[in-house]
């Protein structure tokens, strides 16, 4: 690609200026909350046509398709599919978006890879740890460009803390980091199972993992309360923060990850995740500790889910709203605000759901990988520090779930010497999904 092409992939608004034959070919698997979040701020930032569209709820389905149709520039309405075999059966897609809950991670990613597509992939990248190392290695065979949706690597105001205080060592020596959540965001009440509704094929949505009987609870957006779908607020919470702190301080895999977790508040909810969870990320020469608890009130009202990074000469805090640098002895603190984005990007006033304050990052965050695709280099999230990031927050659940410290290899994917927490590593899949590393 040219260099006067890949200005315009990277370009604001102005990029649809380029000529259609420029056009990527794009699909999106997942079209719910954030699935619509992510494919709109693409066509906000890129020269790109939406061909094709899928999720086994026709409603969501034929909504997004509605909605895409008249925010691209070709007016043209995306097929629709009810199932991603399908849809990637056709091999005319060039970058295709995953945002399905987490246990229809790995096969979609890997069929997308093998369908010949560059992906952009909602974290946590799998379900769990051997499935994402599957996805990974799967893209460097194929020499896949995988951006994962960690998108606080690309918020404006995260890097700029980041070269302003960690790049210049203004934190001083770097001894210690608290992360937390006090969102309250665990499904609570008990509602009774029902049937699915008219146009949702709830075995399919349940597809690999083990089978519930359809529950409003569950979905839409509730699956993130239970764990046969997902990671729990690990998986959706603290990725972001330790893979946000991996980023600013160059970690790779935590040594050694311990967790204790309970539903202490509301044990009685139809949830299975729990409500109070602490973990700890072991760096050898630096600790990372998250908190949740999704009751209760958040100790410090201007950070309730945050990464605070304490050096001997400061403490940083850092949110997706704001940074707050505080000096130790002399000096001011220093405050930045998020900014959003608005006076560029009008139409993101009136999209429901959408995090006006995260549009920006995810802008970023697209531009990145679309740099990434017309150069084959790395976007700034890829997949092996999605991974890397995902697999962490999964062993910790499973420390808590066997109740010790894991001690981690990465080069065998393994904990060691702890073959019952190894057996772990990999769910078994429901008839008839066959487990990728198998």
């Amino acid at each position: 690609m040219s260099a006067g092409a890949l200005a315009s992939w990277v370009a604001g608004p102005g990029a649809f200026a380029a000529e259609a034959g420029e056009r990527k070919r794009v699909g999106l698997i997942g079209c719910g909350w954030y699935g619509k979040c992510d494919l709109l701020r693409l066509l906000q930032v890129a020269p790109v046509e939406v061909v094709a569209l899928c999720d086994v709820d026709r409603t969501m389905l034929e909504g997004a398709a509605d909605l895409i149709a008249g925010r691209q520039v070709s007016r043209k309405r995306p097929r629709t599919h009810a199932d991603f075999r399908k849809m990637l059966a056709e091999k005319d897609l060039d970058l295709v978006l995953i945002a399905t809950p987490d246990h229809w991670h790995a096969l979609p990613a890997i069929a997308a890879m093998e369908a010949g597509a560059d992906l952009y992939l909602q974290k946590p990248i799998s379900v769990d740890v051997l499935e994402g190392a599957t996805i990974l290695s799967t893209a460097r065979r194929l020499g896949r460009v995988v951006q994962v949706g960690t998108q606080r690597r690309s918020t404006p105001h995260l890097i700029e803390a980041k070269e302003r205080y960690i790049d210049t060592g203004a934190l001083g020596t770097i001894g210690h980091v608290e992360m937390c959540s006090y969102y309250h965001m665990r499904v609570r009440g008990n509602p009774p199972d029902e049937e699915p509704p008219a146009g949702l094929d709830w075995d399919f949505w349940c597809g690999p993992a083990p089978f519930r009987p359809f529950n409003r609870a569950i979905h839409p957006r509730g699956w993130r309360s239970f764990r046969e779908y997902g990671n729990g607020i690990l998986g959706d919470m603290c990725i972001h923060m330790l893979d946000t702190v991996r980023w600013m301080l160059d970690l790779g895999w935590p040594e050694r990850i311990q967790s204790t977790a309970g539903s202490i508040i509301d044990p009685d909810s139809i949830a299975n995740v729990p409500d109070t969870q602490h973990a700890v990320f072991d760096f050898g020469d630096l600790a990372a500790v998250w908190t949740h608890r999704t009751w209760g009130t958040t100790p410090d009202r201007d950070f309730p889910w945050a990464a605070v990074i304490h050096g001997d000469k400061g403490t940083l805090k850092l949110s997706v709203q704001r940074y707050e640098f505080v000096p130790f002895g002399k000096g001011e603190t220093v405050r930045r605000e998020v900014t959003m984005e608005l006076d560029k990007y009008p139409e993101d006033a009136d999209e429901k759901t959408l995090e006006k304050h995260v549009a920006p990052a995810i802008r970023g965050h697209m531009r990145n990988w679309l740099e990434a695709v017309a150069t084959r280099g790395k976007p700034i999230a890829d997949v092996e520090q999605g991974h890397i990031s995902s697999a962490s927050c999964i062993l910790a659940n499973i420390a808590a779930d066997v109740l010790r410290t894991l001690a981690w290899d990465p080069e065998t994917q393994s904990v060691r010497d702890d073959e019952a927490a190894s057996a772990l590593l990999a769910r078994a899949y429901r008839e008839p999904w066959k487990h990728p590393a198998d």
